[in-house]
């Protein structure tokens, strides 16, 4: 059978237990006693292991039985937790990534057989161990290691005997031995610990048919299939192998605890029974794989899935069941508020004015439903940043061995949501940004001491939503921007002249860090110098619809504050009139809106600003910067948008408000050379378009 079908499934399962992996090791690192840790640890290389069996990835499955024999022999205390070790194993999980990149390329895992890694395990477990090649696992305990056959075994184990067999069934059997072929007969027990057992009986039934063919299963496949039995099955076989070929066959297979077999002779074709005819497989489902055992069949046998060679994107959103209920309920209300407007249009001719005001609610409650469905919605495709974020405590762990920079991670607010495509593009920026944080931010121990900071570099990474965008802020306790520096680095490298350098602000300098190709760092490393990292940062942000701001302190350390939107589908907005045209401003980044007269505007370094609750802010003449022609822009009073980006305030100058709108955000395409205070455009209720200010751009 072909298991392709569940690839996504697996490679989802397989992205948690590395993570967890990941997670655990650091947590074993420091406390190498702990035995829950290690416990649990054990579970999830077993459990992988099995599910790269299941799948048939066999160089996977082998990279990861050798970890789990480590594993086996550190919680049977008869091995201690090194560096050296923890080094070793993280090495293991570097490669069981690349292992899965490869099949999300190929649906293969690749040639890559790892044996040097291996080979470092096996070192440790006979230095340290102490034991033999093959120590046994939790689910292989010695007195099940190998499975016993037995020819003539008790007829309470040999449970084929008393399988009923149909005529055809019966009929095919006398067949095949008339042609030189052989029947057997077995019954397979399952280990008691066994979790996957329809994924066991699968791999038997596949192993068989390389040798030969089933004619009957006991229960019936389709049962098998569903788990509708106990720790047993029989299996009914033709085959020109002999009985020890196919006994080994099935004996190869993991998490069997024992078989009973023997060879069918001759059977009389007079009994009529109701058995059901046999399928020749059973499905596995990975989707269940919690702990199971791998498959220890030959690589020729493995039920590999088929190689497309087409990259396997996943698609999916893991979604809270409450969500969807809420969801469901939601298209209720939809068919209520539809079967309301078929009512009416029913019974319109009967009393318009009746009628006309039932329209009117319905149309009310229509939307009321509509905007309660986009919300839920939303949610169903909001995904916590912890699934990017978790993956950083282990970079950040190697990044201090390889810098001999002594450091800790600090991450705050991985609860917050954002849209599944936002988070899918976000992790390679977080990633530059604390490796910026790492290289070039946290100075040596020797140097911090100096400075009378604590030995240990801290590095922060904090979410949290402000509106409708997230804000994420990647900081450190370190240098700072050493801002002359990255000015006289410019102007070495003929990125400015003198006499623009001397016209900069601090910020436009610290701007020039995200150019390409421009980095202040004396040397190239393989972890930063080429002026990539932070071009990156800022042009994957910007075509997400963020931006970054800088702040720094010499000496003290220095803060990168990424802004994002929620989502990138649909947004409530603020509809203003500029002129004839309409624009959209998201209502997540408007604070107020005011009515000011000429008289309250005043001039600061020749800017228009108006005072207002205490604060200066400045005043922005939309029109004028779109080059549209305002109809009162000589008026005594405007309205004015005020608009936020964190601490930040703008007023926008418009002719006039339309109204709050729930508009879909379309782009523009990459071929429209428009604007970066434009984010993107809606079409209006009367196919009108109006574009979408974006007021970050302009705070």
């Amino acid at each position: 059978m072909d298991v392709s079908q569940y690839l996504e499934i697996f490679i989802d399962e397989t992205k948690e237990h590395l993570q967890n992996l990941n997670e655990l090791l650091l947590v074993l690192e420091k406390e190498p006693e702990d035995k829950a840790t290690i416990n649990e640890i054990f579970r999830a290389a077993h459990s992988l292991k099995g599910m790269a069996g299941t799948m048939g990835y066999k160089r996977m499955q082998n990279l990861t039985h050798n970890m789990e024999n480590v594993f086996s022999e550190i919680r049977n205390d008869k091995m201690k937790v090194t560096a050296s070790l923890v080094d070793t194993l993280f090495q293991c999980l570097d490669a069981l990534e690349a292992y899965l990149s490869n099949i999300q390329e190929t649906s293969d895992e690749g040639t890559e057989d790892n044996e040097a890694i291996i080979k470092l395990l096996n070192e440790f477990l006979a230095t340290e161990g102490n034991i033999a090649a093959q120590p046994q696992t939790e689910a292989q305990p010695a007195q099940a290691a190998a499975p016993v056959a037995q020819s003539e075994g008790s007829d309470d184990l040999a449970k084929y005997k008393k399988s009923v067999l149909a005529d055809f069934e019966m009929h095919a059997i006398n067949e095949a031995r008339r042609k030189g072929m052989k029947a057997y007969g077995f019954t397979v027990y399952l280990d008691p610990n066994c979790i996957l057992k329809a994924a066991r009986a699968f791999l038997v039934f596949k192993g068989i048919e390389e040798v030969g063919e089933i004619i009957k299963s006991d229960p019936s496949t389709q049962d098998i299939e569903d788990e509708k039995f106990e720790l047993d099955f029989s299996v009914f076989v033709v085959s020109n192998e002999s009985f020890d070929k196919v006994l080994g066959v099935i004996k190869n297979v993991s998490e069997i605890k024992n078989v009973v077999g023997g060879e069918l002779e001759e059977i009389k074709e007079e009994t009529t029974t109701t058995a059901q005819p046999a399928a020749v497989a059973a499905e596995a489902h990975p989707e269940k794989e919690n702990s199971a055992a791998p498959a220890k069949t030959d690589e020729k046998k493995a039920a590999a899935p088929a190689k497309t060679g087409k990259p396997v994107t996943n698609r999916s959103v893991r979604v809270d069941i409450d969500k969807l209920d809420t969801l469901m309920n939601l298209v209720s209300e939809l068919i209520i508020a539809k079967n309301g407007l078929v009512s009416i249009n029913n019974s319109a001719s009967e009393n318009s004015t009746v009628g006309r005001q039932n329209f009117n609610e319905q149309i009310e409650y229509l939307e009321r439903v509509t905007t309660s469905l986009h919300e839920s919605v939303m949610n169903v495709r909001m995904v916590p940043i912890e699934t990017v974020v978790n993956r950083f405590p282990r970079m950040i762990r190697d990044l201090s061995k390889k810098l001999d920079k002594k450091m800790e991670l600090y991450m705050t607010g991985e609860e917050t949501e954002l849209d599944r495509t936002v988070i899918d593009e976000i992790g390679d920026p977080l990633m530059h940004l604390l490796r910026n944080s790492a290289d070039h931010g946290l100075e040596h121990a020797d140097v911090r001491a100096q400075r009378g900071k604590p030995e240990v570099g801290t590095i922060f990474l904090n979410a949290y939503q402000d509106g409708n965008n997230v804000v994420i802020e990647v900081g450190d306790d370190g240098n700072g921007i050493d801002v002359e520096k990255v000015r006289n680095k410019a102007i070495e490298k003929g990125t400015i002249t003198p006499e623009q350098a001397e016209a900069m602000t601090d910020k436009d300098i610290i701007d020039i860090l995200f150019r390409p190709s421009f980095s202040t760092a004396e040397k190239i490393s393989d972890v930063s110098g080429r002026g990539v990292g932070l071009d990156v940062v800022k042009s994957k942000i910007e075509a997400l619809g963020g931006d970054v701001e800088v702040k720094t302190k010499l000496g003290e350390g220095s803060t990168f504050i990424v802004r994002l939107p929620l989502t990138l589908a649909i947004i409530q907005a603020l509809m203003v009139k500029l002129g004839d045209e309409q624009y959209a401003i998201s209502l997540g980044s408007i604070e107020t809106l005011e009515d000011i007269t000429k008289g309250d505007i005043k001039y600061v370094n020749s800017k228009e600003v108006i005072h207002l609750r205490d604060k200066v802010i400045p005043i922005i003449r939309l029109g004028r910067l779109l080059d549209v022609e305002s109809s009162n822009e000589d008026s005594d009073n405007m309205t004015v948008v005020i608009v936020r980006k964190g601490e930040k305030r703008a007023g926008i100058v418009v002719d006039s408000l339309i109204g709050q709108m729930e508009i879909v955000i379309k782009s523009l395409g990459s071929y429209i050379n428009v604007n970066k205070m434009i984010s993107g455009a809606t079409i209006l209720g009367d196919g009108d378009i109006a574009l979408i200010i974006d007021a970050n751009t302009l705070v």
